[in-house]
């Protein structure tokens, strides 16, 4: 994987000319990420390139963050025309990997997330648009558009969208905080190996409901998290912030919506962009968003799956398909 030909000029521009290029893992989007290791210093260079992808975003809730005393990388240098931004490099220690590798620092650092989401959300949201009710639709609907027909399954989709707005009430009507939208272990870096938490891929930040970003990390869609640690860390949120019964009802509306809207997501990454990957992390998803359809402010939804859905139709589109 080699930069685009005009990265060399942006950094020559930029001072970093004299650093060695080596390519890093990049995400489901069209970015990609390389670091930049030159002598005593090093480095990220994310390509972005237009018009698939818009730097602008990332840059200012970056600064956003940085101005309220949270760990976003430093802007560097930037070159909006070609789509490209140099960063600060917060190194290789990813929360995923330290706790996968040391698993008795599973609850000190997952305590760690949550603590920096309660300190977020004492803050006034960005200035950015609101997560409303035409967005969670939009979201969900990715799993009738996708999942659905990638399984052989023909759906009552106004159905399906009607009993989404039955149970999205509760979420609509709160004081908006900043959502990250993609908290989770990957994306949160331990910098310096400490517990000094850094954040990653919050582009797509939107105003809504405080228990958005906690169901994102406690219900990680590339890790297991313990059905234990999931409950005693958004019990960790609720006793510090005083959040009552509405914000438990609230985390497993927004659990299903954000498990089913994922599950459309990565079926698509497998049939439109050939990532089949991510296909496999299905049935992961497809438990947490059966966990949270127990919870009884998600009864219409519940019955919508269970007249649509088979349980024999859910799990790993890849496989179901091939059935």
């Amino acid at each position: 994987m080699n930069p685009p030909a005009a990265a060399g000029a942006f950094l020559a521009r930029a001072g970093w000319e004299d650093g060695d290029v080596l390519p890093l893992a990049g995400d489901a989007s069209f970015r990609r990420y390389f670091r930049i290791v030159a002598p005593g210093r090093s480095a990220i260079l994310m390509d972005a390139p237009p018009p698939q992808e818009d730097p602008r975003p990332f840059l200012a809730i970056a600064r956003w963050l940085t101005e309220r005393g949270f760990a976003a990388p430093e802007i560097i240098a930037d070159d909006l025309e070609n789509g490209f931004v140099l960063l600060e490099d917060f190194g290789d220690s990813r929360m995923r990997e330290t706790v996968d590798g040391a698993p008795e620092s599973e609850l000190r650092l997952y305590g760690a997330a949550v603590d920096l989401l309660i300190r977020l959300h004492r803050h006034d949201a960005a200035p950015v648009r609101a997560y409303d009710e035409p967005e969670y639709l939009r979201e969900a609907d990715l799993f009738t558009e996708w999942y659905c027909p990638a399984v052989g399954l023909t759906v009552d989709s106004e159905g399906y969208r009607a009993a989404w707005r039955q149970v999205l009430r509760c979420v609509t009507d709160s004081a908006p905080v900043t959502v990250l939208r993609d908290y989770h272990a990957e994306n949160i870096m331990l910098i310096d190996g400490s517990d000094h938490l850094g954040l990653l891929d919050f582009q797509d930040a939107l105003a809504g409901h405080p228990a958005y970003d906690l169901v994102s990390l406690l219900q990680d869609a590339r890790r297991d998290v313990p059905a234990e640690l999931e409950a005693a860390m958004l019990d960790r949120y609720c006793r510090t912030t005083g959040a009552g019964s509405d914000f438990a009802t609230a985390y497993h509306v927004l659990g299903a919506q954000r498990n089913a809207k994922i599950v459309g997501i990565f079926t698509r990454l497998w049939k439109r962009d050939g990532k089949p990957r991510y296909a496999g992390m299905c049935p992961r998803v497809w438990r947490y968003l059966e966990r949270d359809l127990a919870d009884p402010a998600l009864a219409p939804v519940r019955r919508w799956f269970d007249a649509n859905v088979p349980r024999g139709r859910r799990g790993d589109p890849m496989e179901l398909a091939a059935q």
